[in-house]
């Protein structure tokens, strides 16, 4: 009975990877897409802002839907926007008088579709019947890992090959992936996340738990203590090493990406073996030394690989927090599996944001910044402290 859902959980790790190229290809050509289409700096920006902006307000407004629709069509749909705004980056930007609003369109669609994934992929794994539900987790979120390291590198080595003026081409494959797995999710069978008569815990029931807003805490300062130094490691390597941008993407995010990911791949090996809250505890007490090291460590070369064990530190604290809501809430249902992703999504654009302000209030230093936002782990490690007093009270 369960091997028949092994493709599920298969397609549910290749749909992680969907999610990092949405999110991870089109930054790698954004200074291209500032010089071929004379758009302003200041409006390639907005781009990261707006991709994010909108899987957040898809978080929020996918409690409404999903499951009304039900979740494989609503999986289905996810990837065919995602594939369709791979395919249309390619194509608006050349047709629409505005290449800047084509982009934007484009932009849109697959953000919409990547919102969407990182509403459904956790719970349809978590409805999947097996061994242990929480090793399964880490190992879905390991993928994304896996995808943002392989987006970054294919796509510097095809840049490199066949040069970035095709990137058109590359695009188009990428966007092979989004097709191929919204066919497999057409077909693969979908356990129900509810037992049949149950009904999912609706906002107002969520909102009055204590134990949810813990957990919501608890997901907000993953995305931060993940995105706060992540955001940075590139700009960490360039000025701190002095060495090109291609070097430093590879230095900086490329490292903290694999590092992120080989955590997550430990527990989804070894997660049966692992007591889940007390590895959690030990990350985030890893987390804060990596923050502490990256602020105040004299050398870059020392700062830079503290950003790397930040990597390392930091791969349990989002899928952990998803395991451990799923534990405490068994009928959270889509409601909370979404506001959950919201959190995080907050967090992961919050983190970076309050490392730039506190960087740019004491003259663009960048290893202040990053102290203050040892705030997040450690306010995380409170939660899980919190959350183990809430469940033995219980």
């Amino acid at each position: 009975m369960k091997n028949q859902y092994d493709k599920t959980i298969t397609a549910c790790f290749v749909g992680y990877i969907v999610q990092a190229i949405v999110n991870n290809f089109a930054p790698l050509l954004f200074l291209f897409f500032q010089r071929s289409y004379r758009i302003p700096l200041s409006q390639i920006t907005l781009l990261v802002t707006f991709n994010f902006g909108i899987q957040l307000l898809v978080d929020l407004l996918s409690v409404g839907f999903v499951d009304k629709i039900g979740y494989r069509v609503s999986m289905v749909m996810a990837h065919v926007l995602s594939a369709g705004g791979l395919i249309l980056l390619t194509v608006l930007p050349e047709i629409l008088p505005s290449p800047f609003a084509g982009i934007l369109i484009a932009v849109m669609i697959y953000a919409i579709g990547g919102g969407l994934l990182e509403v459904l992929v956790s719970p349809v794994v978590e409805a999947c019947p097996s061994d242990n539900k929480e090793k399964a987790m880490s190992m879905l979120h390991s993928f994304y890992c896996w995808g943002h390291a392989g987006v970054v590198l294919i796509s510097t080595i095809f840049f490199g090959v066949a040069g970035i003026r095709n990137w058109k081409m590359l695009a188009v494959i990428w966007a092979l992936i989004p097709l191929g797995n919204a066919l497999a999710f057409s077909k693969v069978p979908m356990a129900p996340l509810m037992e049949e008569g149950e009904s999912g815990l609706g906002l107002k029931e969520l909102f009055r738990m204590k134990v949810f807003w813990i957990l919501l805490v608890m997901m907000v300062c993953a995305g931060a203590s993940e995105q706060a130094v992540s955001q940075w490691a590139s700009t960490f390597a360039e000025k701190g090493l002095g060495i090109s941008k291609t070097a430093g993407d590879l230095a900086g995010p490329m490292s903290f990406a694999v590092l992120m990911g080989a955590a997550r791949l430990f527990y989804g090996k070894y997660g049966d073996r692992i007591h889940l809250e007390r590895f959690m505890g030990y990350s985030c007490c890893l987390c804060i030394l990596a923050y502490l090291g990256v602020a105040l460590l004299p050398l870059p070369q020392l700062s830079l690989v503290a950003c790397a064990v930040c990597g390392l530190s930091v791969g349990i604290m989002w899928p952990g927090t998803f395991s451990k809501a799923a534990a405490a809430l068994p009928r959270g249902g889509t409601a909370m599996f979404a506001l959950l992703a919201l959190g995080g999504d907050i967090g992961c654009s919050g983190g970076p944001t309050l490392v730039g302000m506190v960087s740019g209030a004491l003259g663009d230093d960048l290893k202040m910044g990053v102290l203050a936002g040892v705030v997040f782990p450690v306010l995380l490690l409170v939660g899980i402290v919190l959350l183990g007093r809430t469940k033995r009270e219980a």
